[in-house]
């Protein structure tokens, strides 16, 4: 039986508005220990910024994090998925566009997230990715 990209995905979004600077992006992160969040402007999705995009794209460059806002640093040309999408071809997408994260969108509008640890968790757990994926964050 074909298991749907909802059956696995996170629902429980984090949003900045594009203008949030990076530093509090980064604090977000933090607080809940995810490494990604979606850019919304109001209910619709504007991009992703992880915290690889917010090293290599904000702090990297140097200047001050606090004046840098999240649209500099987030990827906007996104793949996304609905919730109804089989998880094979969340897994091709995946791979062709060579991206850890997959927002989903129903009708233009995030409803949830689908990683690459939730993948692992979901169809390999005894992997050295699905073990560390499941495993209680570091503090």
């Amino acid at each position: 039986m074909a298991q749907h990209v909802r059956d696995i995905m996170t629902s429980q979004l984090v949003t900045v508005e594009p203008q949030t600077s990076v530093t509090t992006v980064a604090r977000r992160m933090r607080d809940e220990n995810i490494g990604a969040v979606l850019v919304t402007e109001g209910d619709e999705l504007r991009g992703l910024v992880s915290d690889r995009d917010l090293v290599v794209r904000a702090l990297a460059e140097g200047g001050d994090p606090e004046q840098k806002t999240v649209a500099a640093a987030c990827s906007d040309d996104l793949v996304t998925v609905t919730p109804d999408e089989d998880l094979d071809r969340a897994v091709r997408l995946m791979r062709e566009h060579s991206v850890r994260r997959l927002p989903v969108v129903d009708h233009g509008h995030p409803v949830g997230i689908v990683s690459l640890g939730d993948m692992a968790i979901e169809r390999d757990p005894e992997s050295a990715l699905g073990d560390i994926s499941a495993a209680q964050p570091n503090q």
